[in-house]
C-alpha cells in the first residue's frame, strides 16, 4: 500500500519539477537561440511572419533529465532511455544548428533507437485478445521495436508544424501512458511518461499560439522518442490484453497523419522526406481554421482516442473470458466515438476543402489576420 502511495507521489511530483524547469528554462534558451542565429524565418511553407527561435528542446531535456535522475531508479533499462534520449536531442540540436541531410540524420535516429534495445528496452513477446501471447525472437523484437521508436520519432517531427500542436498532443499520449502504466504496476514507466507530460505543458506556456519558441527537432525527436521507447517498456512488454492496442490509439493522430502524407508522396512520386502542406494540421489552415482552432481540435481528436485507450484498460467489459454486457456496451460507445471523431476529421479535411473552392480564399485571409495579430502580442509581450 505504502509503495502504490509512493509511486502516485512520485508520479506526480516528477511532472511538476518537470514542468516547472521547463517554464523556467525555456525563455534562456530562445535567448541563446537567437544569439546564435538559431532561429525559423519566414518563408516557404513556414507559418510564422517574423524570425523565431527554436532548439527548445533544449529546455525540454532538461526538464526531462532532472526529475528522471530524482525520481527514477537508474536501472539499466532507465539508462538506456536516459541515453537514447539524450542522443535523439543532441541529432536534433545539430540538425537545428547546421541543417543535416536526411542520411545523416537517419544515421543519429538509428543509434538514438538502437541504444534502448542493447539495454533491455525491446519487445519480447506481445498480447492480443483472443489469440493471447506470443513470444518472439530477439533478432524480430529488437529489430521491431528500432523501427518503433523511429517511427514516432518522425511522425512527432512532421507533427510539429503548428504552435502548441506536438506539445499537445505528446502531452496528452504521455499523460494517458502514465495513467495506464501506473495501473498495470509498471512504477518506472508511469514517472517517465508523466515527466514527459509536465514538460509538454510547461512548454506549452511558451509555444503555445503565438509561439515565442518552437522545439525544434530537438524537441520532436526527444518527445517522439520517449513516447516510443516508454511504450515499449511501460505496455508492449505487459501481458495486458490492451497492451497493443493502447499506444496505437493514443499515436494514432500522428501515425494517420504520416501515413497519408507518404503515401501521398509516393503515389506521385515525390521523396518521401520532401516538404509539403499536405500534414493535417496544413489542411486545418486551408480550410479556414485559426492556428489556435486547429492545435485545440487536433488536441481534442487526440484526447477522444486517450479516452478510448484508457476505456479498453480501466471498463472491465471481458474478465476471464466473460463478457459484460453493460461495460462492452459502454466501451463500445466510447471506441465509436472515437471513430466518430476521426471520420469527422477526414470528412473536414478532405471532402469539405474538395467542396468548396472559396475556402483557400477565406484560409488565407484568416491566416493574415491571425499573422498580423501574433505579431502585435508578441512586439507587447
Amino acid at each position: 500500500m505504502w509503495e502504490a502511495f509512493r509511486d502516485h507521489l512520485e508520479v506526480l511530483w516528477g511532472a511538476l519539477m518537470a514542468l516547472g524547469i521547463v517554464v523556467a528554462l525555456t525563455p534562456a534558451v530562445g535567448g541563446m537561440a537567437r544569439l546564435l542565429g538559431v532561429v525559423d524565418n519566414p518563408g516557404g511553407r513556414r507559418i510564422n511572419r517574423r524570425p523565431i527561435p527554436r532548439l527548445g528542446g533544449l529546455a525540454i531535456f532538461m526538464g526531462f533529465l532532472v526529475p528522471s535522475l530524482a525520481f527514477l531508479k537508474l536501472t539499466q533499462e532507465t539508462r538506456g532511455i536516459l541515453l537514447g534520449a539524450a542522443v535523439a536531442t543532441t541529432v536534433g540540436a545539430i540538425d537545428d544548428f547546421r541543417g543535416l541531410s536526411w542520411w545523416p540524420k537517419l544515421a543519429g535516429q538509428v543509434t538514438a533507437a538502437a541504444i534502448p534495445t542493447a539495454f533491455g528496452v525491446w519487445v519480447d513477446h506481445f498480447t492480443l485478445p483472443f489469440v493471447g501471447a506470443h513470444s518472439l525472437p530477439a533478432a524480430v523484437g529488437i529489430g521491431l521495436t528500432i523501427i518503433w521508436i523511429l517511427a514516432i520519432m518522425n511522425m512527432v517531427n512532421f507533427l510539429d508544424g503548428l504552435d502548441g500542436l506536438a506539445a499537445g498532443v505528446c502531452g496528452i499520449g504521455a499523460g494517458t501512458f502514465s495513467v495506464i502504466a501506473l495501473s498495470l504496476g509498471k512504477p518506472q514507466p508511469a514517472i517517465i511518461s508523466a515527466i514527459i507530460c509536465g514538460a509538454c505543458i510547461g512548454f506549452l506556456r511558451h509555444n503555445f499560439y503565438p509561439a515565442r519558441i518552437f522545439m525544434g527537432d530537438s524537441g520532436a525527436m526527444l518527445l517522439g522518442f520517449v513516447l516510443a521507447a516508454v511504450s515499449v517498456q511501460g505496455l508492449l512488454k505487459t501481458a495486458a490484453t490492451v497492451a497493443l492496442g493502447v499506444p496505437l490509439l493514443v499515436l494514432a493522430v500522428p501515425i494517420l497523419d504520416t501515413s497519408f502524407v507518404v503515401l501521398k508522396r509516393l503515389k506521385y512520386g515525390q521523396p518521401i522526406y520532401g516538404a509539403d502542406r499536405s500534414h493535417f494540421h496544413h489542411r486545418f489552415l486551408d480550410i479556414g481554421y485559426s492556428q489556435r482552432k486547429a492545435a485545440l481540435t487536433m488536441w481534442a481528436w487526440v484526447a477522444i482516442l486517450a479516452a478510448a485507450a484508457l476505456a479498453t484498460r480501466f471498463i472491465p467489459f471481458r474478465e476471464h473470458g466473460v463478457w459484460h454486457t453493460g461495460a462492452t456496451i459502454a466501451v463500445g460507445l466510447i471506441g465509436f466515438a472515437a471513430l466518430a471523431a476521426s471520420v469527422t476529421m477526414v470528412y473536414l479535411l478532405e471532402i469539405v476543402k474538395l467542396a468548396n473552392p472559396w475556402i483557400k480564399k477565406r484560409a488565407a485571409e484568416q491566416r493574415r489576420h491571425e499573422q498580423e495579430a501574433g505579431e502585435t502580442t508578441r512586439r507587447s509581450a
